[in-house]
């Protein structure tokens, strides 16, 4: 076993300590991205992509702000490796996205984002729901080499998760998402900041009174209702 993989080993068995402890949708999901980051080699930040029946895709579990945007862009163009890993089932990645043929109008926008390389694997499949974790470099080729490390941590975290029996959990994450949006654009609003400040704020509150983000946002939106039918 390589040292990668023993890491990789390592990562996962405290990340499955952490899951039953704390098996909340929105904590495991967090913990996955984050654990994504630590593990796989070249990887800058992470995400999760979850299509519903429908084929909508949404980002759950991002390690910052700044990468709603690439994910945002792919579903946008329908174009891009993690739309392509949840159509194709199968594992796509891209060493450089200005110039990569397969795609040509998000490879050129996500390099202007500043994620130069991406890799999307696929983590879970149903006749209702697909999911696929997103993983960029800000480097040309960061991600080469990485991608057996990649597709078993897919694995270990897929079953880690539970995810034959999360669906429902994993809609829970979704509204979560909705709520914090929602509050990064009150906080916004209320205290003129740009979003990486808001949610650097609203993160910073949770952190400060040991409750969970969704709670923090729910707070707020809760508080903005309150005025507007006062």
């Amino acid at each position: 076993m390589s040292d990668n993989e023993t890491q990789l080993v390592d990562a996962m068995n405290q990340v499955a300590d952490a899951l039953r402890s704390r098996p909340e949708a929105d904590d495991t999901l967090t913990k996955i991205t984050r654990t994504a980051c630590e593990v796989i080699p070249g990887v800058d930040e992470a995400s999760i992509s979850i299509s519903n029946l429908e084929g909508k895709i949404k980002t759950v579990a991002p390690t910052s702000v700044s990468i709603r945007r690439p994910d945002e862009l792919q579903y946008e163009l329908n174009e891009g490796p993690c739309v392509d890993a949840i159509k194709f089932q199968q594992t796509m990645r891209s060493e450089d996205l200005g110039n990569d043929r397969q795609w040509p109008r998000y490879g050129p926008q996500a390099v202007a984002l500043g994620f130069h390389c991406q890799m999307a694997v696929q983590i879970y499949e149903s006749q209702t729901s697909h999911a696929a974790l997103n993983v960029y470099s800000r480097r040309r080729g960061a991600l080469d080499g990485a991608v057996h490390i990649a597709e078993l941590f897919a694995t270990h975290a897929s079953v880690a998760m539970g995810f034959s029996r999360s669906v429902e959990n994993l809609k829970e994450a979704l509204a979560t998402r909705d709520s914090i949006g929602k509050a990064i654009g009150i906080t916004m609003q209320r205290f003129g900041l740009d979003e990486e400040q808001a949610f650097a704020s609203l993160v910073r509150v949770s952190q400060t009174r040991n409750v969970k983000l969704r709670l923090v946002a729910e707070e707020i939106l809760e508080e903005r209702n309150q005025q507007l039918a006062s």
